[in-house]
């Protein structure tokens, strides 16, 4: 019997060198893993990790509140929430995860695609703002979908308030997010979504107004929630504003003005502060401010009557009968008149072939014998006609300009329009032609090619009344920034043009008996005011057509400018009401604006036992007041 040993059972040499290979290459691996991890690529690597372990967050400075001039808030802001996109990696951004984000936030997949677009050059590492004033809808999504969509996140804001809302609109202007034109200006350092005036003083002053943002890192966990604080680079908040507007005038111009389009304006011809502007229709800036949808934008610029306009500054309409106070001026400093020069006004005149009517004329009559005073008072036209047939357009176009008309006043808003007073030399710019005679006449009574704003209106009478000084209008106190930090260009600014007393005195007692002796202000009259002005009826259309057509946008324009005291005026105020149809729906207007500056400064008055206590405690501290003299009582 053959014993068999049993078969050996290791394994092949074969077998154990391709474990060995097996085990070596995968060290290489490995080890080439490793040193790609560590050194080849270890900085791209360790920032890829920051990212996703540490976030920047932009801490947005609020903007600074806007005052009147006795420290009430016109414009705040309150604590909300703007959602952000963060964008460390773009390619996990994908079109669908995109269309599920634009999805949940009710936002258009088109102007997410441009958004990101736009801000596609920016540094990874920035945020950009994807939507403001988040709703508490939005709030929620982001909240729910972290994992899903760890790239959205949530930052404190705070949101530009107008607690008054349409009030002072047009002066206070609003805020947007900043357009691609501003974000493509050299120097510029707005970001996508980022928010700025877009009007009003909102925008004239927006570099002070919005301060400086600052930085805040955060450590945030793999769901995109923060887990902890590093270093924060605190805001800088905007500078308040305080401006010179009286909220209680700007209150009085507004219920004035009601529902009816037009505009309101008071200044203090001493020095250029604007008391009140208001501009009607209005608008709620707060809408602006949440990110205005297209409808509601829509709406606004196609409306016919424009509440996007601030129309103190930018309605450019014929002043009418206001004008006369130009054309009486010119005809006086000339020497073309004397206060007493007199004619008769029968109600009509022929000039140059041409037949002219007064406006008595429609009752079949006219005023008589008038002389420079009675013809203000009355506002005869033929008086005027007459005056500009003997001035002639050169004079009255130099006059008008000097007295700051045709020109921007230099305010310190954004869009103000010059106007126009029509001369040969702009004739025959524009129409290529001489200019007529004729044309004269219908300037002489502010119609024809004469455009105002009714800024001009009050900055040019507060300014004659005043013997020449003009003080450009200003709505910001001008000591609350460094000189020079802010300019604005004007074509004139503030400026003398010196008129004789005879002139000023002829002018204000004519003024002055508008209102106390003649007929169409004498709703300005009340006893215990000392209210001056003049009225204007402009026409938008010729009578002919006006009578046929009988439509309410051909009724004309109705104007008023009154100031106080006659003598020595510290407020002008004038008013527009378009369609008006009588310029006497203007003056009650200016009367209670007047009258409420009047009042409140009354009331700032100290009573006379207290203005006697302290003369006695002043006389008790510095010794006897000497005795007066013939010259320390003139």
């Amino acid at each position: 019997m053959v014993l068999r040993l049993p078969d050996d059972d290791r394994s092949p040499v074969w077998r154990i060198s391709f474990l060995q290979y097996l085990i070596a290459g995968t060290f290489l691996f490995l080890l080439f893993g490793y040193w790609r991890l560590q050194i080849a690529h270890h900085r791209e690597y360790l920032d890829q990790a920051e990212r996703n372990r540490i976030r920047n967050l932009p801490v947005i400075a609020p903007r600074g509140r806007i005052l009147d001039r006795d420290g009430r808030v016109l414009a705040d802001n309150f604590p909300a929430f703007s959602i952000l996109l963060m964008r460390e990696n773009p390619a996990a951004l994908t079109r669908t995860r995109r269309v599920g984000i634009a999805r949940g936030l009710d936002l258009d997949p088109a102007e997410l695609e441009r958004l990101l677009e736009r801000s596609a050059k920016l540094p990874r590492f920035q945020p950009i703002l994807l939507k403001q004033s988040a709703a508490l809808e939005d709030i929620a999504f982001v909240e729910s979908h972290r994992v899903e969509y760890p790239e959205l996140d949530l930052l404190d804001v705070q949101q530009r308030s107008y607690p008054k809302q349409t009030i002072a609109a047009a002066a206070l202007g609003y805020v947007g997010e900043v357009s691609e034109e501003m974000l493509a200006k050299p120097g510029s350092t707005y970001r996508p979504g980022d928010v700025a005036g877009k009007s009003g003083i909102e925008a004239a002053y927006n570099s002070l107004l919005m301060g400086r943002d600052g930085m805040r890192r955060v450590v945030v966990n793999s769901r995109g929630q923060e887990m902890g604080s590093m270093t924060t680079i605190n805001a800088l908040p905007g500078n308040d504003l305080r401006l010179t507007l009286d909220l209680d005038l700007q209150m009085v111009a507004e219920a004035g003005l009601g529902e009816q389009a037009g505009a309101v304006v008071a200044l203090d011809p001493a020095n250029g502060e604007v008391l009140a502007l208001a501009s009607h229709p209005s608008f709620d800036p707060n809408e602006f401010a949440r990110r205005i949808d297209a409808a509601t934008w829509e709406k606004l610029v196609s409306d016919p009557q424009k509440p996007l306009m601030n129309k103190v500054i930018q309605a450019q309409l014929a002043p009418g009968s206001v004008f006369k106070i130009i054309t009486g001026t010119t005809a006086l400093e000339t020497g073309t008149i004397k206060p007493d020069y007199t004619l008769n006004c029968a109600g009509a005149v022929t000039i140059y072939g041409h037949t002219y009517h007064d406006w008595v004329w429609s009752k079949h009559r006219g005023h008589g014998s008038v002389d420079f005073h009675r013809a203000i008072v009355q506002s005869c036209d033929v008086y005027f006609y007459t005056l500009g047939k003997l001035l002639g357009i050169e004079k009255l176009s130099y006059f008008a300009h000097r007295l700051g008309l045709g020109a921007r006043t230099g305010i310190d808003l954004p869009g103000e329009d010059s106007g126009l007073i029509p001369s040969p030399e702009w004739v025959k710019r524009v129409f290529k032609r001489q200019w007529w005679a004729g044309e004269t006449i219908s300037v002489a009574i502010g119609q024809g090619a004469v455009t105002v704003t009714p800024l001009q209106v009050a900055y040019t009478i507060g300014g004659i009344v005043s013997g020449g000084e003009f003080h450009r209008p200003h709505l910001v106190f001008r000591n609350q920034f460094p000189k020079g930090a802010v300019k604005f260009e004007a074509e004139d600014g503030e400026r003398r043009f010196p008129l004789s007393d005879e002139t000023v005195e002829a002018l204000t007692h004519g003024m002055w008996g508008v209102v106390n002796e003649g007929v169409t202000g004498a709703a300005a009259y009340e006893p215990g005011l000392d209210i001056a002005g003049k009225t204007g009826t402009a026409q938008v259309v010729s009578v002919e057509l006006e009578q046929s057509a009988k439509k309410h946008e051909f009724r004309n324009n109705a104007w008023f400018v009154g100031y106080s005291p006659s003598g020595k005026p510290e407020i002008v105020v004038a008013a527009l009401v378009m369609q008006g149809e009588h310029s006497t729906v203007a003056v009650p207007i200016v009367r209670d604006v007047i009258k409420a500056y009047l009042q409140k400064k009354a009331a700032r008055r100290p009573p006379r036992n207290q203005l006697q206590t302290q003369i006695r405690v002043m006389s008790q501290a510095r010794g006897p007041l000497p005795s007066p003299t013939r010259e320390g009582t003139r």
